[in-house]
């Protein structure tokens, strides 16, 4: 017998390089000090100027000493510098890090959990609840819609004692678009049109009526044959066993108050009868019936779905607090699915979901705030948002309040409009932050998660080049202009931004 290999000798910490520059330093050290683990040995290497983030590459290449044994080199999250060429130089990998210090322990989080967020288990059926009212050009724009949502499956909700002429012909078209194709009917002739014409799916047959289910290729969808019976459901299952028919099931999630925590144990039960069946539960009787964001309610959902090991969900989005539905249950079953291969928490997997609230909504403490505030020398205002409120100062003063009209008396630009308009925009941004718990980034709109869109690319977001005015401060004067200016500017190493924006 051959002698077992010797044991690997242990693996020492990876030696991160944590650029920064003289203002962030100390606070970055305290980072430093929290994160460094048995894989982990953090070193935060000063270039000796005061903002790393407005450093060239030319800069980094003299002024960059890095410590024996570095593995590799966070920049800040705002430096615009040549990385590739860096790499180069130096001989070992750059990259940069969050915008704000205050992620960097999230950021190395994700990167030693690897999330991968590009696969998932769960096939999302969407829902076009109102098919048959509209004609077929329209119903393939909102399938469009849906797709880049998300969706896998475009389902078409046929309306009551509603004809639907054009059945056939919008599933075909939808076929040619390349999507796959449920329909979900009362009317038992319909759910016959539609398996005949090639429907992928129907929804939503019992055990009285699955003969339809034998007239064509579409998958049946079963559900009880009364609402609660879940026995009924079962032999439905096993009928479609029995003739090997494919099948999803269904015990149907029912409204708050109307049978959801009886609907909920169906589930599970069912799961336990069954346990290596499909299952797909339809979210709409609570996510369309319940008035709270849909964003918690989809995560509390996915998190039943991910512990079930449920394969599919029918998602609606007809009512107008429910129209990102489809894509926050993209993203949930992703990161779920993320977390669950990790054997983890769904904490620190992207965060998609969060959009009323930050985990870490302040870049920076009242205090930090105030040292930066009196390094101020110009006339530039910066604001931020702390836990005390929102926090606005140049070099004539520094001002906090929880209300942007008791900032106004102290900013002296009544008679520069377009200054004003700019400071109410991002003082009342800034107000919602604090008031939601959120994180605030002059000039930077506030982070909803995928429940909404926000203007420019993540990449945009790292520029180190300043904004350019927009359409009422470019149309003012120069001399506005030049006292208007949205972010600290001047030669790099004598900036003094914002607390976080020099950060990493």
């Amino acid at each position: 017998m051959a002698d077992a290999d010797p044991p690997s000798p242990l693996r020492r910490p990876e030696k991160v390089a944590l650029v920064t520059g003289s203002l962030a330093e100390p606070r970055l050290n305290r980072i430093a000090a929290e994160i460094g683990d048995v894989e982990l040995e953090p070193v935060v290497v000063n270039v000796g100027v005061k903002v790393a983030a407005l450093m060239t590459a030319e800069i980094v290449e003299r002024r960059l000493k890095l410590p024996d044994g570095t593995d590799r080199v966070l920049m800040p999250g705002r430096f615009r510098g040549d990385l590739d060429r860096l790499e180069r130089f130096f001989g070992v990998p750059f990259a940069r890090g969050p915008d704000e210090m205050a992620d960097i322990p999230d950021y190395f989080g994700q990167k030693h959990r690897g999330v991968d967020l590009s696969r998932h288990d769960v096939t999302i059926f969407a829902e076009i609840v109102d098919a048959t009212a509209l004609d077929t050009d329209a119903i393939l724009a909102r399938a469009r819609i849906l797709k880049g949502e998300g969706a896998d499956v475009i389902d078409l909700g046929c309306m009551p004692d509603t004809r639907f002429p054009h059945l056939e012909e919008a599933i075909a078209a939808l076929h040619s678009e390349g999507l796959k194709v449920s329909v979900d009917s009362f009317d038992l002739s319909e759910l016959s049109r539609a398996t005949r014409a090639g429907a992928d799916y129907l929804l939503s047959l019992n055990e009285t009526n699955l003969h339809i289910a034998s007239e064509g290729p579409a998958v049946p969808v079963l559900v009880p044959a009364t609402q609660g019976d879940l026995d009924s459901l079962v032999r439905a299952v096993e009928a479609c066993r029995a003739r090997g028919q494919a099948f999803y099931a269904d015990p149907i999630l029912d409204p708050i108050h109307y049978g959801f925590t009886a609907s909920i144990v169906r589930y599970a039960e069912l799961k336990r009868r069954c346990p290596d069946i499909p299952i797909l539960m339809g979210i709409g009787n609570v996510t369309e019936l319940t008035d709270a964001d849909t964003t918690g309610i989809n995560a509390l959902l996915m998190g039943m779905i991910s512990e079930l090991h449920i394969t599919a969900v029918l998602a609606v989005q007809v009512s107008p607090h429910c129209r990102t539905a489809v894509r926050e249950f993209d993203r949930a079953r992703r990161e779920f699915f993320a977390a669950r291969e990790a054997g983890a928490l769904p904490q620190g997997f992207g965060g998609g979901l969060m959009a009323l609230r930050d985990r870490r909504p302040y870049a920076a403490s009242p205090q930090e705030i105030a040292r930066l505030a009196g390094e101020v020398r110009d006339r530039n205002f910066r604001i931020d948002v702390a836990e005390d409120g929102v926090h606005i100062y140049n070099r004539d003063g520094h001002h906090v309040a929880d209300d942007p009209f008791a900032l106004f008396p102290h900013l002296k630009v009544e008679d520069d409009g377009a200054h004003a308009f700019y400071l109410g925009v991002e003082t009342a941004r800034a107000e919602i932050a604090y008031k939601l718990g959120k994180r605030y980034a002059q000039d930077e709109g506030l982070a909803w998660g995928v429940a909404g869109e926000i203007a420019g690319s993540p990449e945009e977001a790292h520029r180190l080049t300043f904004k350019q005015a927009g359409t009422t401060l470019a149309a003012t004067s120069a001399k506005a202009a030049g006292a208007t200016a949205r972010k600290p500017q001047g030669p790099a190493g004598e900036n003094v931004p914002r607390p976080g924006e020099e950060e990493t």
